[in-house]
């Protein structure tokens, strides 16, 4: 039972036929849970069962909300409030720092694939101790809000859960051991974050989303609310017309985001919707879309959070992978697609871009179509000193233009770093095999 959208009902149909099952249930809900469907729950959550006859009747009400009444009348009048804005925002981030200088590579091919691939585990371990040194005690990451156009105004730090939960979905690609104790500290997190019945929003004064809500629920899948889907009548519940998921959850008691925030279908967040449900008959008007959309080429202006294709691609293959045999069909076309990005010169574009394509290749099986060695050879030559990557414009709205805060881009070294460590451990498989 990897997928949430039906575990509910697979739990209760086989409680009513098998009776040895709908006892240890009752007596034991989580153990019996973990064990007969081989996942491991949240330890810190409770799970109850009750038991209903034809004489009484169960009425299960949800929690409190995580505010106030006053906190949820304030973040509703926030989203017009430019201080209730800085609010959400944290110190003052330094200037971007420039990339550091390509070091000088060997001649090409010099080195053996067995030295190099040392070499890149030495680069992900320092990278490793870079993120070591700024995700927070919480397990928060932090990214940067900056206005694209003028490099004057004032950058922010911000640490929406979003943000730490993309970068870990990079992280897993790691099995050194200061790579999980980043993902455990992480999903704790996560879950002090949530909301019932298992949703999440980027800042406090927008409504929740879908975005963040499968991201986040993609990392911590043991947590009840989420294994158990209870989240997904509300995502089910978010698509348009079409059949496509909506960015944007919004509730009558929810802030009401101007009009230009209320963007609805969007690729990247249709297909990280497609990964955390997965192949289920409700996720196939979004596949529907999300294949055309590809194969017409039709993404250039289709989203409006990722403007480079690469980041659809890289969306669009993880969902391959969480949700197969979804997608399925766009296996050969996104290679294509990926390996024209490169060129002849394997190139393609900035280093997140980069890194975001290696990964995309690695997820369809096609790594073996671009130059490994070079890849290696790119990413490690641009590593700094202190084991990160240079920040880079990740996602942002180049479009919205919010008073003093103007076009809003999101980005910072741990993203970028994230991205590298993922691409470098894909890359450097490909070196020991």
């Amino acid at each position: 039972m990897k997928k949430p959208a039906d575990a509910t009902d697979r739990i209760a149909s086989r409680a009513a036929e098998d009776s040895d099952f709908r006892a240890r249930l009752v007596m034991n809900p989580k153990e019996t849970i973990a064990r007969d469907f081989g996942v491991t729950l949240d330890e810190d959550h409770e799970i109850h069962v009750h038991e209903e006859t034809y004489s009484a009747t169960h009425l299960v009400i949800p929690p409190h909300s995580k505010y106030s009444e006053a906190e949820r009348k304030e973040a509703k009048a926030g989203a017009t409030s430019l201080e209730f804005l800085r609010r959400t925002l944290h110190d003052p981030a330094p200037p971007m720092r420039p990339p550091a200088p390509e070091r000088v590579r060997a001649r090409k091919h010099a080195a053996t694939p067995k030295a190099l691939a040392k070499k890149g585990r030495e680069s992900i371990l320092r990278g490793l101790a870079f993120l070591e040194s700024v995700v927070d005690e919480s397990g928060a990451w932090h990214c940067i809000r900056f206005n694209i156009a003028d490099p004057d105004i004032p950058r922010h730090f911000e640490k929406p859960p979003f943000i730490s939960a993309l970068c870990v979905l990079a992280l897993e690609s790691s099995d050194e051991a200061r790579a999980r104790a980043l993902c455990d500290a992480t999903r704790k997190y996560l879950v002090s974050t949530i909301e019932y019945p298992g949703l999440w929003r980027y800042y406090r004064h927008l409504p929740q989303d879908l975005d963040s809500t499968t991201v986040c629920s993609l990392v911590i899948g043991s947590h009840p609310w989420v294994f158990l889907g209870r989240n997904v009548p509300r995502i089910l519940a978010n698509r348009d017309d079409n059949g496509c998921f909506k960015t944007w959850m919004l509730e009558e008691d929810e802030p009401d985001v101007v009009s230009s925030f209320r963007i609805e279908a969007d690729p990247v967040v249709n297909a990280n919707v497609i990964a955390y449900l997965g192949d289920h008959p409700e996720t196939r008007d979004a596949q529907r879309w999300l294949e055309a959309l590809i194969i017409e080429d039709r993404l250039k202006d289709s989203s409006k959070w990722y403007p480079d294709t690469v980041t659809i691609y890289y969306a669009t293959t993880r969902a391959m992978m969480c949700a197969e045999p979804a997608l399925d069909s766009l296996r050969p076309i996104l290679a294509d697609r990926i390996l024209d990005l490169g060129g002849g010169k394997g190139e393609f574009g900035n280093l997140l871009q980069t890194a975001q394509a290696v990964s995309a290749l690695y997820n369809i099986d096609r790594l073996e179509s671009i130059d490994v060695k070079r890849q290696v050879e790119r990413i490690i030559g641009s590593q700094r000193e202190d084991g990160s990557w240079p920040e880079l414009l990740a996602f942002g709205d180049q479009s919205l233009r919010w008073g003093a805060f103007g076009q809003i881009g999101h980005g910072s070294e741990s993203v970028t770093t994230a991205f590298c460590i993922e691409a470098l451990e894909r890359l450097v498989e490909a070196l020991e095999a």
